[in-house]
C-alpha cells in the first residue's frame, strides 16, 4: 500500500525548504528514515513508519519527499555531503598531523560514520540499479583518500597515491567491521593491532616523501 501510494508522485522531485523551519523538518525526516533503513532495509521500511519515527504527519512526510525512492536519492546525497566534509576536515589538517595520527584519523573514518553508513549500506544493497552508486561512492572515497596522502606527503606520486589508497580503504572498512558489526569473528584487541598494522603501512609509504 505505501508505495503504491508514491508512483503518481514518483516523477516530483524532493521540496528544497526556504524556512529554517522547514529545513528542520526535513532534517529530522531524514533521520528518521536512515534509523528506520538501517534497521528494517529499504524495501520494509514504510512510509508511514518513518513518519511515525519522526513524530511527524504522514502528509508532511509525503509534501517533501513524494516516495521512498526520492527519499532514498536525498539520503544518499547527504551521505555523500558528509563524506566529503568529514573528509575535507581530515585534508584541511594533514600537513600538520603526524603520519600516525593521519592513519589514525582515517582508518576510524568510517567507525565514526557509523549511523549514517548503516542506513547507506542498507539502501545501496536494496537494488541493482544503485550498483553504479555504490561504485562512484567507492570511487570518490579513493579520490579523496589519494589527495589527503598528497597533500601530507607532496612528493608522493599520484599513481602511488591512488594504490595506497585503496589499501586504506580496505583498512577502513576492516576497522568498522571488527568495532560495529556482530557475528564477526574477533578478539578485544584486533582493532588495536589493525591500527598499528595501518601506522606502520602508511609510515613506510608516507614518511620518506615528506618534505
Amino acid at each position: 500500500m505505501d508505495s503504491n501510494r508514491s508512483r503518481p508522485n514518483r516523477q516530483r522531485s524532493a521540496l528544497e525548504p526556504q524556512r529554517s523551519r522547514g529545513k528542520l523538518r526535513v532534517a529530522s525526516l531524514m533521520e528518521a528514515a536512515a534509523a528506520v533503513i538501517a534497521e528494517r532495509g529499504f524495501e520494509s521500511a514504510t512510509m508511514a513508519e518513518i513518519a511515525a519515527r519522526a513524530g511527524s504527519q504522514i502528509g508532511s512526510l509525503y509534501r517533501f519527499f513524494p516516495n521512498k525512492e526520492v527519499l532514498a536519492d536525498a539520503l544518499i546525497q547527504r551521505y555523500g555531503e558528509l563524506i566529503n566534509e568529514a573528509f575535507g576536515k581530515i585534508e584541511g589538517r594533514a600537513t600538520v598531523l603526524s603520519v600516525y595520527e593521519l592513519a589514525d584519523s582515517l582508518v576510524d573514518f568510517l567507525v565514526e560514520l557509523h549511523g549514517e553508513s548503516r542506513a547507506i549500506i542498507a539502501l545501496m544493497e536494496a537494488r541493482s540499479e544503485w550498483s553504479i552508486k555504490r561504485a562512484a561512492f567507492r570511487n570518490a572515497a579513493l579520490h579523496r583518500i589519494a589527495q589527503i596522502l598528497m597533500r601530507c606527503s607532496p612528493l608522493l606520486r599520484p599513481e602511488t597515491a591512488e594504490a595506497i589508497a585503496v589499501i586504506v580503504l580496505h583498512n577502513m572498512k576492516t576497522m568498522k567491521a571488527l568495532t560495529l558489526e556482530q557475528g564477526i569473528a574477533t578478539s578485544p584487541g584486533a582493532t588495536t593491532e589493525l591500527r598499528e598494522m595501518n601506522r606502520l603501512y602508511l609510515a613506510s609509504k608516507l614518511s620518506e616523501k615528506r618534505p
